[in-house]
Parts: structure tokens; C-alpha cells; sequence
């Protein structure tokens, strides 16, 4: 099992055991191979759900530019939402499964096919 592969089965079962839903493992699998080599390096992989400029990050490169959303309140309120589904207190909230929710949030999931 690659790397990658051993990834991608570790943020379905945060997907599964943290969030309560049953991963969409080609869609996961498409976004997480679409965080490119970020996923490898430790601190790039997680979110900070409580760092502005992480947010801001998620916000600006991801659902602005990769999702094609238009800048408006409702994303700030997208994020937060999926901060709080996937666990406050949860310190290491992994990328992938963040724009993997974030994705599924916007129905934005013919973007990765």
C-alpha cells in the first residue's frame, strides 16, 4: 500500500468515526490526490480551525479558486460549520477530509471528475 493510499484510509475512518458518514472514497480519493504533496508534510496536512489566516487559506485558495465559489459570508459560514462537524476540540483536522467536506457542502463534487 502506498503512502498516499494509507492516507487517504486514514482520513476515511476520521470521515467515519469523527464526522458519523460513510466516505465517498472516489470522491476523497480525488481530493486528496488534488492537496498534491501538502498531505506528506505535517503541518501543511491539518487545518487550524482556530487560525484566521489558516481560514483564510482554505477560503481563498480552495473555495474561491479551486471550487469556482464567488466571495461572499456564506463561505466564512461553510468553514465554520464544517470546523464545528468535525470537532472543535479535534487538534489535527486533516485537509484532505476538510475540502473533502467543504466539497461535498457546496455540491461541488463535478469538479474532481
Amino acid at each position: 500500500m502506498s503512502k498516499r493510499d494509507e492516507l487517504i484510509t486514514k482520513y476515511a475512518a476520521d470521515i467515519k468515526d469523527k464526522i458519523g458518514q460513510t466516505p465517498d472514497m472516489d470522491l476523497l480519493t480525488k481530493v486528496t490526490i488534488g492537496c498534491g504533496p501538502s498531505i506528506y508534510n505535517a503541518d501543511a496536512s491539518t487545518v487550524s480551525g482556530s487560525d484566521k489566516s489558516e481560514l483564510a487559506t482554505v477560503k481563498n485558495n480552495f473555495l474561491i479558486k479551486k471550487l469556482g465559489l464567488a466571495d461572499s459570508p456564506e463561505l466564512d459560514t461553510a468553514i465554520e460549520s464544517v470546523m464545528e462537524q468535525y470537532g472543535k476540540s479535534n487538534r489535527s483536522k486533516y485537509r484532505a477530509v476538510v475540502y473533502y467536506l467543504l466539497t461535498k457542502h457546496f455540491s461541488k463534487e463535478a469538479i474532481y471528475n
